[in-house]
């Protein structure tokens, strides 16, 4: 008999099938029309957020794959934390294959790009969904492997140096996530979620079991780059086209990273002292590290890039505090982040592709050249350093009193400094990129495309409402998923019944 308060959702699969039915499909209907990638790949991002927004309110939904029932079936959960997750990755990938379509003209086989693109999404959603420990697995290494080739799809020198050194460390992570998922499965002889969940709260955690924790901790975090495992990130993200870069740091570090790190670790394992602790030493750390790097950076996209790693900081530190209004925060920081650092890369792009270099100091005065970019960086640039009214404001706020009210005050004090830290670095994008004397590679330079605008006017959207509708997206979005996290029991008998 059905679980009361779950329901089947036969349109959850569809969050796979339809990127990769259009990841297949792209390079043989750019035979018929060249146009047509753009086409598909556009449709096929904007289908995904409508169907993720029609979630939105509603009550945790299953489907069980082949019709076997967990712990013997394979099952898709979209729980509070899984919507706002398949929200976020819809968004941005609309806003970015949106982009891509003049971006992307200056490369050649724009089909293979869309593929790739699509495989990618593909991934993340099935890492969202999955309530299997190797289907999370298979997933983030589809997601992991499309985002290998497209780091690299310049081709250029540093783009493979870039993409080669991503893949080994990924596949480190992913060597460890394995291999955490086969210590579970020997200790407990289940793989899924809940079933796991239950087996482990009912025996508690043996050495094996905390040996696992660890293999995840150390295979996520390095998906998330966390410091010390943020090697990676800085070479990645620049590399990447703009709108992959986006995508990179808005949404596949915290969708493979921060989210997987999250659910195992409250779902699976429980929550306890030293998970928590090690969550917040992590964040710290990579609050201040990721900081103080991008306040001497001059390349506009790998200042931008170590501001991920100093922002995902706060997301851990929130979900380390463990508490109530801890766990809004992170989860509200979140989704901030992926609107602002998307719309800076996307900005970044849109600089490259008409004034032709990444470096600050030969930027200037393109507020008057191009207005809507420029504008859209501004409104990004006060969000992530904390500004109000814009959303980053009120996440940050909402994590520094959390840590206050857990006496944390260390921890508070770090990303009070960390805020003014990330104000100073980006007074210096505003200063020599957007204000100030125009550089000679500026003289000339004319606004971006109109579809590239269209982007970053929906993001810049993003970044200025989310904070003023916080009462609006705490009932629909932030409290279900801080809920999820808070009560894994549900999570269980939702599941598996009783």
């Amino acid at each position: 008999m059905m679980n009361e308060g779950l329901h089947m959702n036969q349109a959850l699969p569809l969050f796979v099938a339809i990127p990769l039915g259009a990841a297949f499909l792209i390079p043989i209907l750019v035979r018929v029309w060249r146009r047509l990638p753009d086409i598909v790949g556009n449709l096929s991002t904007l289908s995904l957020l409508v169907m993720s927004l029609t979630l939105v309110g509603k009550g945790p939904s299953t489907y069980y794959m082949g019709g076997w029932r967990p712990p013997l079936g394979i099952n898709l959960v979209a729980d509070g934390l899984s919507v706002l997750l398949l929200v976020v990755v819809s968004l941005v990938a609309f806003c970015a294959t949106l982009f891509s379509i003049p971006y992307m003209e200056r490369y050649t086989s724009k089909s293979r790009y869309y593929s790739l693109f699509m495989l990618m999404v593909a991934g993340m959603n099935g890492v969202v969904l999955t309530g299997d420990m190797f289907n999370l697995y298979v997933f983030l290494e589809i997601a992991s492997i499309a985002s290998y080739a497209l780091v690299a799809f310049g081709t250029e020198a540093e783009e493979l140096e870039a993409s080669f050194k991503y893949m080994i460390m990924g596949c480190v992570a992913s060597t460890f996530v394995l291999f955490g998922v086969g210590v579970l499965y020997g200790k407990t002889g289940t793989l899924n979620m809940a079933h796991l969940a239950k087996i482990i709260d009912e025996n508690g955690m043996s050495p094996a079991i905390w040996f696992a924790a660890a293999l995840f901790l150390m295979g996520f975090g390095l998906k998330a780059a966390m410091v010390p495992f943020h090697a990676w990130l800085p070479d990645a993200h620049p590399s990447a086209p703009a709108p992959i870069s986006a995508m990179l740091s808005g949404v596949l570090i915290k969708s493979l990273g921060i989210y997987s790190l999250a659910r195992v670790s409250y779902i699976v394992f429980g929550m306890s002292k030293p998970i928590s602790t090690i969550f917040m030493v992590l964040g710290g750390l990579s609050m201040i590290v990721g900081v103080l790097l991008a306040v001497g950076q001059w390349d506009m996209k790998r200042l931008f890039a170590y501001h991920s790693i100093s922002q995902m900081g706060y997301v851990m530190l929130g979900l380390g505090l463990g508490t109530p209004l801890g766990i809004l925060g992170g989860v509200f920081h979140l989704l901030n982040h992926s609107a602002f650092k998307s719309c800076l890369f996307l900005c970044s792009g849109a600089i490259e592709h008409e004034v032709g270099t990444r470096e600050l100091k030969k930027m200037g005065g393109l507020w008057r050249r191009m207005p809507v970019t420029s504008t859209s960086c501004v409104i990004s640039s006060l969000s992530i350093s904390g500004v109000p009214p814009f959303n980053g404001f009120w996440s940050k706020l909402i994590i520094i009193v959390a840590a206050i009210q857990a006496r944390h005050y260390v921890a508070a004090t770090i990303a009070v400094v960390v805020a003014f830290l990330t104000l100073t670095s980006f007074t210096k994008v505003m200063r020599y990129a957007i204000f100030g004397s125009p550089a000679a590679e500026s003289q000339k330079v004319k606004e971006a495309p109109a579809l590239m605008g269209v982007a970053l006017i929906l993001l810049a959207l993003c970044c200025t409402s989310f904070g003023l509708l916080y009462p609006v997206l705490k009932p629909l979005l932030l409290g279900p998923a801080t809920d999820v996290l808070l009560r894994a029991g549900d999570y269980i008998s939702l599941v598996l019944g009783g």
